[in-house]
């Protein structure tokens, strides 16, 4: 079973997303976490939108750092595009997808939504191409 973190500033919209299709998408073959470095909560655009693929992610809250133990991790997986990511200590193979905050739009709820579902989607893609990786190998 690999253990798998999501790793973002907030921990509120991004790492939530991944955290709810990673655990959809690879059941109980991996543990799977995220946190920030400032977290704060879930955004509820990011609810929305994986309720849109049939994944709730209502149950999750918004974790910090220190609350991960370093040392069970097998991969981390950075989020972060514009501002500055957090950084998982320790010799643990990482990974840097660099996605735009979907929580930095302004706007409408329809402009909102729109790139909640980029960030959701693109998430998704890199992890049904890491799935691909690891069945590979």
């Amino acid at each position: 079973m690999k253990n798998i973190l999501f790793l973002c500033v907030a921990n509120s919209a991004r790492s939530q997303i991944a955290e709810g299709l990673a655990r959809s998408l690879f059941g109980k073959t991996a543990y799977i976490q995220s946190a920030g470095s400032k977290p704060t909560r879930v955004n509820p655009f990011a609810v929305r939108v994986m309720s849109e693929l049939g994944i709730d992610i209502t149950s999750h809250r918004s974790k910090a750092i220190a609350d991960i133990n370093p040392h069970n991790l097998d991969l981390v997986i950075t989020l972060c595009a514009e501002e500055v990511c957090p950084v998982m200590p320790g010799k643990t193979q990482k990974l840097h997808w660099p996605i735009p905050d979907p929580a930095a739009y302004e706007g409408s709820d329809e402009v909102k939504l729109k790139a909640f579902r980029k960030a959701r989607d693109t998430i998704l893609a890199k992890l049904e191409n890491l799935q691909k990786t690891w069945d590979a190998s």
